[in-house]
């Protein structure tokens, strides 16, 4: 009998399971196909190594010769680009398997299917998994829909089988993965086009974010068509026609759906009662509605990012084993591997009440830092409240601004006033005092502005 049976091992998965590890329980955890899920063999780790070297192509490419550095001849081997890819994501399962034994938890590889909240099956062997807690890691799959279910049209999966690159593309939706994809083969002079549906790429964010990214990615070609649906796409031999509602139509060699990802949620988790809206819900604590029944991650189809997962799974092993906790997701960060990279935490600009707030800009340009990397595009974006001064929201665009945004999370979620982080000193010369400069706007008096 195990305390936890996890079925899933991605992100939420696996640290689910280690946590529980750690609290003295006995935990099994059934994967079908690689440990890591997603993130690790089809997602985070695939495109973040892809556009690793697409960033330095991007350097090489536009900075090189200002740099004093003459470099001719610049070619590459897509074959292996996509062994770095695959060395990438073989090191990082490696690790996850190894953690595994680490902490004494029983990795079943097969399909576990629910008999009932007390038993799961592998369905490969008919082996019985009996537990006392149940806790669905299930993940999700890629947004399929009319017209794009037509043979040859990649989703996100799909790009890592790639032998060669396109000629030209067209990226269906431009969020997130959308982006990331048009950094990557624009780099490489790839002919691409982003159509997106809503008023603007990266509808998620504030619009003055989406366009300096636009800016970005039009220097290096990037057809960008926002408000506009794709009516229809024909496949030919040699790539796709794509007919778009205003009667326009665009070719392409390939086309890529990155619409998103939704819940996989198969008919056993159905079958157990348990609540669905789009995807499981569950309280703070990551219960069903089901006792003992726990569920995490993508399956639950509300932010479905690894490092949300990642603290879902340790909120629902803490609670399997008695130690309370619940989620807070008000200073959840965002990122994107743009170039150059986007992130955000807390409320953004089109979500509040100006006369509620302060907004304070400071741009990449005016930092000392930045002038050295011959970066101009972007900005740090504060949001704080008006009477108390405490940091609601921060977005960033700047290179490395993945890792700046920390600053920005711990600030929100610990509700710190932009006086008091002011009065911490930033090394210089960083890009980190882009952030001090928009602190300091936050009391209207810049410095470097």
């Amino acid at each position: 009998m195990y305390d936890a049976v996890i079925i899933g091992g991605g992100p939420g998965g696996y640290v689910c399971g280690i946590k529980l590890a750690q609290l003295g329980k006995k935990v099994a955890l059934v994967e079908k196909e690689a440990l890591g899920g997603t993130c690790t063999n089809k997602g985070c780790i695939p495109t973040k190594a892809m556009l690793t070297v697409s960033h330095l192509m991007i350097e090489i490419k536009e900075k090189a010769l200002k740099y004093g550095l003459r470099i001719t001849g610049i070619d590459y081997d897509v074959s292996s680009i996509m062994k770095h890819v695959e060395k990438s994501v073989m090191l990082s399962r490696k690790g996850i398997e190894y953690l595994m034994k680490k902490n004494g938890i029983d990795v079943y590889k097969g399909t576990g299917i629910i008999e009932n909240r007390n038993t799961v099956v592998l369905k490969e062997t008919g082996e019985k998994l009996e537990t006392k807690n149940l806790v669905l890691a299930h993940g999700s799959v890629p947004s399929v829909f009319p017209p794009f279910e037509t043979e040859g049209v990649w989703t996100s999966d799909d790009v890592f089988k790639m032998k060669e690159f396109p000629k030209s593309i067209v990226i269906v939706g431009g969020g997130v993965i959308g982006i990331e994809f048009a950094t990557f083969f624009s780099s490489f002079d790839v002919d691409v086009t982003i159509v997106e549906i809503a008023d603007h790429i990266l509808p998620y964010e504030d619009s003055d974010v989406a366009e300096e990214v636009k800016k970005s990615l039009k220097r290096r070609g990037v057809k960008i068509l926002e408000k506009t649906k794709i009516s229809s796409l024909k496949k030919f031999e040699d790539g796709f026609e794509i007919l778009l509602e205003t009667g326009e139509s665009l070719k392409a060699e390939r086309v890529l759906l990155a619409t998103g990802r939704q819940p996989n949620i198969p008919e056993d988790v159905k079958a157990l009662g348990i609540k669905i809206d789009r995807g499981v819900v569950t309280d703070k604590k990551m219960r069903t509605n089901i006792e003992n029944v726990y569920a995490i991650g993508d399956i639950r189809g509300d932010i479905m990012l690894a490092h949300v997962a990642m603290y879902e799974g340790i909120v629902a092993a803490e609670n399997i084993a008695g130690v309370e906790n619940e989620m807070d997701y008000s200073a959840v960060p965002n990122i994107i591997f743009s170039s150059p990279e986007i992130a955000s935490v807390g409320l953004k600009e089109k979500n509040v009440k100006p006369e509620d707030v302060v907004i304070s800009k400071f741009p990449v340009s005016a930092n000392g830092r930045a002038r050295t990397m011959l970066e101009n595009i972007g900005f740090v974006k504060i949001i704080a409240e008006k009477k108390s001064g405490v940091l609601l929201g921060m977005s960033i665009v700047s290179p490395y601004a993945t890792d700046m945004i920390m600053e920005g999370v711990i600030a929100v979620k610990y509700r710190m006033k932009a006086k008091d982080l002011e009065k911490a000193i930033h090394p210089h010369p960083t890009l980190s005092e882009t952030i001090l400069g928009a602190l300091e706007g936050v009391s209207g008096r810049p410095i470097h502005l």
